[in-house]
């Protein structure tokens, strides 16, 4: 169990570019080294999950994280906004020091 959670504008979100892709069942987000603050998320559309992934449900929507990534956003939320420049996934983590304009990266 994973305390990640998953806001409702997100699962709406992932259900409906879910529905557009065929074959695909899963939001796959991740951590990974870079970006500009040191780490980066990585949002992917995926078909299944592996053995080491935590999958967090919300209103049919399924996200995949892995075991590593998930010891990066404990406690975090996985949001989905829109606003005037654009409309992005996003990951509010109260483990982050800082993070970068377009909010992907992160240092911890």
């Amino acid at each position: 169990m994973t305390d990640v959670t998953l806001s409702s504008s997100a699962a709406k979100r992932i259900n409906a570019i879910l529905a557009k892709q065929s074959g695909k069942d899963f939001l796959r987000v991740s951590v990974e080294g870079g970006g500009c603050s040191g780490f980066s998320y990585k949002f992917d559309l995926d078909d299944k999950a592996n053995d080491d992934d935590i999958i967090i449900e919300k209103d049919g929507a399924r996200v995949l994280v892995d075991e590593m990534s998930v010891e990066f956003m404990r406690g975090s939320e996985i949001d989905f906004s829109t606003e005037l420049i654009g409309a992005a996934f996003t990951v509010k983590n109260p483990n982050a020091t800082a993070s970068c304009g377009c909010g992907t990266s992160f240092s911890l």
